[in-house]
């Protein structure tokens, strides 16, 4: 389903005592109905674009999928042509399995945004007892962290278009930029780059780092930590929350990657110099 993650809008610029109208760029916004055998599981604020991935992703960071062998099918429903349909998916069981769908805050159908990671999770003790710590293994050159967080940018066109969206990059530890998504949410940017590779069966992901535009929250740890990622980095800020569960989880967290220099806030050992 091709879709146009913008939207051209008229605006009004003012520049000092000057008026004039125009014509911008705004990035999409939409709701999507994300439904298990015909109930609603959750509704998400997203971009349109890659919902397969998204799902796939967000099942997995929320427990009710370990692999996408306990997906059956994953299809928008609904009229053909309807607007409905677009901002529709349902998720059909492999045959033999069974989902683990969570009673989300004591019911199904709960409304999350675009800002949401944590999608009904009771505690977070709950969560941290889901990621277990990652195994050390081959170190990063601090070169190439740096040179990971420079691929966020390139991966930006979305970005530089309209100003308003974020995006996720997954790159191996040797600097090869294995996949890349943008998304007015944070958190959904990095739920499709994770659904991504459980696309192509490639979790955990063991010697890669994940790049996040803003800043490392709590989630953006909890996602990578599920999904074995060793190593995440940001141009901004973690979350006191991120760093404390980097530190549980043996991933290393790295922050204000600028010019060459960051600041290394868990396991930093990881990092070679």
């Amino acid at each position: 389903m091709s879709v146009t993650p913008f939207r051209k809008i008229e605006v009004t610029r003012v520049e000092g005592a000057s008026k004039a109208t125009r014509s911008d760029d705004v990035a999409v916004e939409e709701p999507l109905d994300l439904r298990i055998s015909g109930d609603t599981f959750a509704i998400t604020m997203r971009t349109p674009g890659h919902d397969r991935e998204l799902v796939l992703g967000l099942l997995f960071a929320e427990g009710v999928i370990s692999s996408v062998d306990d997906i059956g099918s994953i299809a928008h429903c609904g009229r053909t042509g309807s607007e409905a349909r677009a901002n529709t998916i349902e998720v059909t069981t492999a045959p033999g399995k069974v989902l683990e769908v969570p009673d989300l805050v004591g019911r199904r159908g709960t409304l999350t945004t675009s800002a949401c990671g944590v999608c009904g999770r009771r505690s977070i003790e709950d969560l941290v007892a889901r990621c277990a710590p990652i195994p050390d293994g081959p170190s990063l050159p601090a070169k190439n962290l740096v040179e990971a967080v420079e691929k966020l940018a390139e991966s930006q066109s979305l970005f530089s278009r309209t100003g308003g969206c974020h995006a996720a990059v997954l790159v191996s530890f040797a600097g090869e930029r294995v996949s890349s998504f943008e998304d007015v949410g944070r958190h959904n940017a990095v739920d499709k780059v994770v659904g991504a590779m459980l696309l192509q069966k490639r979790v955990p992901l063991g010697e890669h780092v994940l790049v996040v535009s803003g800043r490392s929250s709590f989630e953006i740890v909890q996602k990578a930590a599920l999904a074995g990622i060793p190593v995440v980095a940001s141009v901004s800020a973690p979350s006191s929350l991120a760093v404390d569960l980097a530190q549980r989880t043996n991933v290393t967290l790295a922050g204000f990657v600028r010019g060459g220099a960051f600041n290394v806030y868990s396991s930093p050992a990881r990092i070679a110099t």
